[in-house]
């Protein structure tokens, strides 16, 4: 007989252990988004300005990041289950560490590649498959809420992270500042997750799924991919965030020549700023929206934010630009989560997400390299970005149809 049953715990109480794991998550996007995914806007700069490489290059050792990195994060529901969410944190943190100090190296197209494909690890082991199936194994209940707390961390990565950075390389030169960089990660992340993520509680059939008790994975994917509902949120989400990343990592570059590069960082600090507003400001109500509505009003906005910033060169119009953009941000990294912590079966949620984070990344993992392979075709970044905007108005219309609920197979 199983000597563990289920315990009913508050998860709206403040002396609930899951809000511990909602900090140290917090504090896991916040270094996994400023060096996996705003940081590759920098790397791109950077780059560009020493190595003399076109920006068609460098994008496309960024598609490869993101390839590779979504390979990986199909299997990240599997390696909690196996290893365990600590262990798993502490790979990731580990994997990019080594990949930040590779790229401050680089001197050679192949060692980009080299530390992307290190930088893959780590991202798939820091980013939302992760957090997401972290926190699911902590919160039933209030897992809409926990996850959304912990990725304004992703926020905070680029308010903080792509200054700071920057400075740090005007500074030191960018080999040294990102030797700096891994080291503060590493003695602040580490430790943090050795002591707080212990042992996840065993408080409903669905934190028992994640942890052993969990249908076959294989069938629920086969499911999830003949679902129209799964498909619809999916496909939307990835024509969505293939806009936002290739237009995210290509804004310095991008900005630097209309209004300067100390402007174009604050522009970015504003877009990230505006993000962690929009999700705090929007999971006081998610639960009372219709979130695929919003989602698709949080596409169209975009687009609009879009227009301006191609069709405008005042500096105090494109950072405002840049911030309507940025509330956005934030809830597309978080929304679909929730729409499958709503729609789809609770003992699927972690494979769901991981799945779903898994195809969007592949096809966002094109959008930097399509984005600089046009910017270079066409010798400007409008061509590109009115391509963005059409894909976000297409999604907008996709992410409306639904479908039946997913059940997970016994």
């Amino acid at each position: 007989m199983d000597t563990f049953s289920p315990r009913i715990i508050d998860e709206s109480s403040a002396r609930y252990d899951g809000w511990r794991i909602v900090a140290v998550c917090f504090v896991i996007a916040t270094f996994g988004w400023a060096f996996g995914f705003y940081g590759q806007s920098v790397y791109l700069a950077e780059l560009h300005r020493q190595q003399g490489w076109s920006a068609s290059q460098i994008s496309a050792a960024t598609t490869f990041f993101y390839l590779l990195g979504a390979l990986i994060v199909v299997f990240v529901s599997e390696a909690v289950k196996k290893f365990g969410p600590r262990n798993c944190l502490v790979a990731g943190t580990s994997a990019t560490a080594v990949a930040v100090v590779l790229m401050g190296q680089v001197r050679a197209p192949w060692q980009l590649y080299l530390a992307d494909a290190v930088l893959a690890f780590g991202w798939a082991g820091m980013s939302l498959a992760m957090i997401s199936t972290t926190l699911g194994l902590w919160f039933d209940h209030k897992r809409g809420m926990a996850i959304s707390l912990a990725l304004n961390g992703a926020s905070f990565g680029g308010i903080a992270g792509v200054p700071l950075l920057v400075i740090a390389i005007g500074q030191f030169g960018f080999s040294r500042a990102m030797i700096v960089a891994a080291a503060i990660m590493v003695v602040l992340v580490i430790p943090t997750v050795l002591v707080f993520v212990g042992r996840p509680p065993l408080l409903s059939g669905s934190r028992l799924a994640v942890l052993g008790d969990v249908p076959s994975a294989a069938r629920i994917r086969a499911r999830a991919l003949r679902d129209i509902g799964f498909l619809s949120v999916t496909t939307a989400f990835a024509l969505v965030l293939f806009a936002q990343v290739g237009f995210i990592v290509h804004l310095i570059a991008f900005l630097d020549p209309v209004i300067g590069r100390a402007s174009a960082a604050v522009a970015i600090a504003s877009l990230t700023a505006m993000a962690m507003v929009g999700r705090v400001l929007f999971s006081t109500v998610i639960d009372r929206l219709n979130q695929r509505l919003a989602s698709a009003l949080s596409f169209v906005s975009q687009a609009l934010a879009l227009a301006i910033i191609i069709n405008f060169r005042n500096e105090a119009l494109l950072i405002a630009a840049c911030a309507v953009f940025g509330f956005s941000v934030g809830n597309l990294i978080t929304l679909p989560s929730l729409i499958v912590q709503r729609e789809f079966d609770a003992r699927s949620f972690g494979v769901l997400v991981s799945l779903l984070t898994a195809i969007t990344q592949v096809t966002y993992a094109f959008g930097p390299g399509v984005v600089g392979a046009l910017r270079d075709l066409s010798g400007a970044y409008a061509l590109p970005f009115y391509g963005c905007i059409a894909l976000e108005l297409t999604a907008a219309a996709l992410v409306m149809v639904r479908g039946r609920r997913i059940s997970a197979p016994s």
